[in-house]
């Protein structure tokens, strides 16, 4: 293993510490428990918004903290859920007298420990609601949750979420549009090769040199099948079809077409696939209204990416353009 780390066991301490130094403007970093709050947070008469969930997905979920997203975020150990003695404090931080929203990935140890904190922090007189972000048409079940996971979907959740909380929607209202764009977005996986969690210290599964899974979670979960290796215009179909299949959009619709890196594959891949996964939605007689391709929310070294489509309306698009100010997405400002 080679990883431009110190000390396996102290790898997401460092490197949060890291990130609020180099994002002293947009972030700050609380270290015992271990939290990161936007600068100016909490925001009077503003809805706070929490997200969170074990390092290695970076930039999710600190690289959100800021102006048109997350009030707070709260990363775990590496792929393992941020504790309720980290949610707790973080939540009252983002409390600014409005009430909070949790965004949450559906795993069993983030569904838990947020349910702990939002009873806790309802205790101390925060109002909390939760948007359980399930956007991955892979898997129904798998050891990790019950129902599909949360992958590539929560950062349009918290960009368009975190939007109409920026514009001063109330507690009700910002949870019915994060749980409008939870239902409308769909995203499946591939994995080319695995990744190595610093404290295992050898990959997290196996692949032969010739082989890809499709369907893989961003933690290294099992996904539909295995296949041989094949031309990026076939992968891009594999990850599509049942994306649409579960979707079902209507032609004449607009979608938001969203190519997600796993962390190890380079930009110009990722274009290439969506370069034929909006062929392919054009020819379905959708319209593709807005798009983002990047490394969002990966899986450590992971090579890879995932696909995922949202059905937009015409309110959807106005909160995905309203403008943003954080470390890993900005524009309009």
């Amino acid at each position: 293993m080679k990883k431009l780390i110190n000390d396996p066991k102290t790898v997401v301490n460092e490197s949060v510490e890291g990130f609020g130094q180099a994002h002293a403007d947009h972030v700050t970093v609380h270290p015992d428990p271990l939290f990161v709050t936007r600068k100016d947070a909490p925001r009077e008469g503003k809805v706070g918004l929490v997200s969170g969930g074990g390092s290695g997905h970076e930039p999710l979920h600190a690289g959100y903290v800021g102006f048109g997203m997350l009030d707070a975020a709260v990363p775990g150990a590496m792929f393992t859920s941020p504790t309720p003695d980290a949610i707790i404090p973080a939540t009252i931080a983002a409390n600014a007298g409005a009430g909070v929203v949790h965004i949450v990935k559906n795993y069993t140890g983030d569904v838990l420990n947020f349910e702990t904190a939002a009873e806790m922090a309802e205790a101390e007189g925060v109002s909390v609601r939760t948007i359980l972000v399930n956007d991955d048409v892979a898997v129904e079940d798998s050891l990790y949750t019950a129902g599909r996971r949360g992958v590539a979907g929560t950062v349009l959740v918290e960009k368009i979420a975190g939007a109409a909380a920026e514009r001063g929607d109330n507690l009700d209202a910002v949870t019915a549009i994060g749980q409008r764009v939870n239902d409308n977005v769909r995203s499946m996986g591939v994995a080319l090769s695995a990744c190595t969690v610093p404290h295992a210290g050898v990959p997290s599964f196996d692949l032969a040199e010739n082989e890809i899974e499709i369907g893989i979670g961003i933690h290294g979960e099992p996904g539909r099948r295995r296949i041989p290796m094949e031309n990026a215009d076939s992968i891009t179909d594999h990850l599509l079809e049942p994306i649409l299949a579960d979707l079902k959009p209507n032609a004449g619709e607009k979608v938001l077409l969203f190519v997600n890196g796993m962390g190890g594959t380079p930009t110009s891949e990722l274009y290439i696939v969506y370069r034929h996964a909006a062929k392919v939605l054009e020819a379905a007689g959708l319209v593709v209204e807005r798009s983002l391709v990047g490394n969002y929310i990966t899986a450590l070294e992971m090579q890879g990416c995932s696909i995922s489509v949202l059905r937009l309306d015409d309110e959807m698009t106005e909160l995905w353009d309203a403008p943003v100010n954080t470390p890993a997405l900005r524009w309009g400002m």
